[in-house]
């Protein structure tokens, strides 16, 4: 796996790096190297090199906030020595940060990586109001966005006609960085669907959902019926799409109506007035635990991830380890 070395003036580096953590679980082969007011670039040349020897790959993709600034000068050093196998970007943001750790899943070498992450940072960077954003010009990088299913005609079959589900996700939180990037990248949908009721008649939820989706994916926000709707719908025949429910209970209704999910992503769900804390980002209450179970009955698999490089967790024995606050299977 490509090593990163995020480098930066002041403790910077430090904190995007806890950013990139909490968004995209812990890394390997990652390091924060800080350039302090009292260091000279002897002690930053020194600080890298150390980074570098603690890294189990000759491949290196070093993250500098500036171009020309004492972080890029030495990292530069350390790029001269290895062409081939190591490569810098400057600009450090998030976005990017974010980016190249998803390109390490494909990806073996830094130069490519490098190369890859280039138009994330840049995608980044937006302003809103909406009015206030640049025109795009001729060399603005055009992306691919899946045709409008309202504009094919009805009972038009595409593919196989049936919609894949990429990842059926609950999450109280929905949309959100950890979603838009890591299992965006990992699974690789082409739609976004929030699936609620209540979401749905909700004008500015909906509306900042539909912004918050990354780059050549839509994002959409539908009613349960709808979903079930979709799925008979054989224009969606070449259609990828992840899935986000707010609760297990919304879950349980479409599949009870004929949707066909296989395995359930349970990423987050809130602490409440009533709900017991099971782990650090599961809450649940003894509704909860009687739909999982009816769920289970139906053949679905539970996958308990916050992010794709989180070890999975056996919900039941989550569940189990609180029957003393009143938890029962």
């Amino acid at each position: 796996m490509v090593g990163i070395i995020i480098a930066s003036h002041g403790e910077f580096a430090q904190g995007i790096k806890q950013s990139g953590s909490m968004i995209f679980g812990e890394q390997e082969n990652v390091a924060a190297v800080t350039f302090m007011p009292s260091e000279g670039p002897e002690d930053l040349q020194r600080k890298l090199r150390e980074a570098i020897a603690t890294f189990t790959t000759e491949e290196v993709l070093f993250l500098v906030d500036l171009w020309g600034g004492s972080p890029f000068n030495q990292a530069n050093i350390l790029v001269e020595e290895a062409p081939e196998t190591r490569a810098m970007v400057a600009g450090l943001n998030l976005p990017m940060l974010l980016e190249s750790y998803a390109g390490r899943f494909t990806m073996t070498k830094a130069h490519d990586i490098a190369k890859a992450i280039i138009q994330s940072a840049k995608d980044g960077v937006k302003v809103t109001p909406e009015s206030l954003q640049p025109e795009i010009t001729e060399s603005t990088v055009e992306v691919n966005v899946p045709q409008k299913v309202g504009s094919i005609p009805e009972g038009t079959v595409l593919g196989d006609g049936h919609i894949k589900f990429v990842l059926a996700r609950v999450d109280t939180r929905l949309l959100h960085g950890q979603v838009a990037t890591t299992w965006t990248k990992t699974t690789k949908p082409d739609r976004i669907i929030v699936v609620s009721d209540k979401v749905s008649q909700d004008d500015l939820r909906k509306k900042l959902i539909e912004q918050a989706a990354p780059p050549g994916v839509r994002a959409h926000v539908i009613p349960l019926q709808k979903l079930v709707d979709i799925t008979k719908d054989t224009r969606f025949g070449n259609t990828k799409a992840l899935l986000l429910f707010e609760n297990p209970q919304d879950v349980l209704t479409v599949v009870e109506k004929g949707v066909e999910i296989k395995e359930l992503n349970i990423g987050s769900m809130a602490h409440t007035v009533g709900k017991i804390l099971i782990s650090s980002s599961l809450s649940v209450d003894q509704a909860d635990v009687e739909t999982y179970k009816k769920l289970s009955d139906l053949g679905i698999k539970f996958d308990v991830r916050k992010v794709p490089a989180d070890k999975a967790a056996d919900l039941f024995k989550l569940i189990a380890a609180k029957s003393s606050e009143g938890l029962s299977l």
